[in-house]
């Protein structure tokens, strides 16, 4: 058997642990589920995510239904809106 070193800050390492252990596993297991997952696949896989939107998505689904409610945006125009995108 080989191991494999990594180096992580670690607020990541724990932030990582953490989901580990809220799906029942450790880091050890999910690294090692992670490796046969790219050799099975023949890709970089393995998605495991909470099913909740993150507090971004929270925000902008309350402003979209704010503007469905008002029937106005808060930006003057669609060139506005991406710019406030930095698109």
């Amino acid at each position: 058997m080989a191991s494999v070193t990594t180096q992580i800050d670690e607020d990541t390492k724990a932030r990582a642990a953490h989901i580990a252990e809220d799906f029942g596993s450790d880091l050890s297991s999910i690294t090692r589920a992670f490796y046969r997952q790219i050799v099975r696949e023949n890709r970089i896989p393995l998605n495991l995510s909470y099913n909740e939107p993150n507090c971004k998505s929270l925000i902008a689904l309350a402003e979209a239904r704010q503007i469905a409610e008002r029937g106005e945006s808060r930006f003057e125009s669609a060139e506005e809106m991406f710019d406030a995108l930095g698109i």
